[in-house]
């Protein structure tokens, strides 16, 4: 089975770009498609057989890569995938719209439809970084993104299966692409936390600082509580949470790994308040042996176990906040719980669920490539726990969950 991967742009280590590493741990003889490469920010690629396109060679793509979509969409498609039976695509954008022979099964994992073309659309239009003081960029944008949208439907198309990272997108991947998915969820790395024989008296916020992360209603809520917290992490909206936080908020901007362990695993809670797609700040708090106070939303149904490992809010405001940190006993929770919850996530469990995967649908669409469904609710992989709506608070498609 000759495997390619294709990945967006490989411009420094997030939480698509450890997807794609730990597939190419699965296949290392796979070569790597990609838009732009900064071959310092990956010394894992460093022996690897990595193929850019044209983007590569343009004076500033590499560190302005989101200011190319249009030529994104036509590099992606000029990629030569003839030699291979099998591609797989780690895709948010546009690198599931490669082109690749009948004889050749393309799977997506996505990450999530495009959100500035789909579901976010109205938000980033309004955001002043994307145009709501620039009236050329907000004139022109909803006719560069109409066009886009209509190119990433057809992409859509292209792909024989979609494998979604949760249940939230598989909902969003059937809206928008009228697909099916499969759900197998993105690898955590657990090995580098532990459980802590003390924990001190702070809670924890961690990640970007930016608007729809929502730290905004943390700080407002601890603000009012009196309780300490820390919050790890930088972004546009440093100064200005700054500026309304009371001295009970610590700043630690960013932090090291060692550091950041520390504060998973003395913390008496995470907290989340952002809806994600699926989250895997909270299942390294969980790894650490720490409880989680959520929103109850996207993806942090599908990992935390109201009452077990965690407990959600359900208005995203301080209010309703501030309502579930008053009433949070942390003694309740069992740290081993917690870990063994996040241990079902971890990097070596996705391996081999993405890898049973891509072997059983190979084998079906050798078989008979015009009968190819979906995958997974067919497959013997088991799967982390996923609650009904009476224990979690949501529904979940668990049949779709490999």
């Amino acid at each position: 089975m000759r495997v390619a991967l294709v990945h967006e742009w490989l411009t420094n280590v997030a939480g698509s770009e450890r997807v794609l590493l730990a597939l190419h741990e699965l296949y290392p003889e796979a070569p790597v498609y990609t838009s732009v490469f900064v071959p310092e920010e990956f010394p894992q690629l460093a022996h690897s057989d990595v193929r850019t396109s044209f983007l590569q060679k343009i004076p500033g793509a590499r560190s302005k890569h989101q200011a190319f979509p249009f030529l994104r969409t036509v590099a992606f498609e000029r990629f030569d995938l003839s030699a291979f039976d099998v591609v797989v695509s780690s895709s948010h954008a546009e690198a599931k719209g490669v082109i690749t022979r009948p004889e050749t099964l393309h799977i997506c994992y996505c990450y999530t439809p495009i959100r500035y073309y789909w579901s976010g659309y109205h938000h980033y239009l309004e955001n002043p970084r994307f145009g709501a003081f620039n009236p050329v960029v907000k004139a022109v944008m909803p006719y560069m993104t109409n066009y886009l949208r209509v190119w990433d439907r057809c992409a859509a198309d292209r792909v024989d299966l979609f494998v979604a990272i949760s249940n939230h997108v598989a909902k969003r991947i059937r809206k928008y692409y009228r697909r099916d998915a499969d759900v197998i969820y993105p690898p955590v790395s657990t090995s580098w936390l532990d459980i802590s024989s003390s924990v001190d008296d702070f809670f924890l916020l961690v990640g970007r600082l930016i608007p729809y992360k929502r730290a905004d209603i943390v700080v407002e809520a601890f603000n009012r509580l009196g309780l300490p917290l820390k919050i790890a992490g930088t972004g546009s909206e440093l100064e200005s949470l700054r500026h309304m936080a009371r001295p009970n908020v610590e700043f630690l901007g960013r932090v090291s790994d060692y550091e950041l362990r520390e504060l998973y695993s003395r913390c008496q809670a995470l907290v989340f308040p952002q809806e994600e797609d699926f989250g895997i700040v909270p299942l390294e708090a969980m790894a650490a042996g720490r409880p989680v106070i959520a929103y109850r939303a996207g993806g942090a149904l599908e990992t935390v176990v109201e009452n077990q490992t965690g407990v959600f809010f359900h208005r995203q405001d301080a209010q309703s906040l501030m309502e579930c940190v008053s009433s949070f006993d942390p003694g309740r929770f069992n740290p081993e719980e917690a870990r063994q919850q996040a241990l079902k996530f971890d990097v070596e469990v996705f391996k081999g669920r993405i890898k049973s995967y891509v072997d059983e649908a190979w084998k079906r669409f050798s078989d008979n490539p015009a009968t190819l469904t979906n995958v997974g609710h067919l497959m013997s992989v088991p799967a982390p726990d996923t609650k009904t709506e009476g224990e979690h608070g949501a529904a979940t498609d668990e049949k779709r969950v490999v």
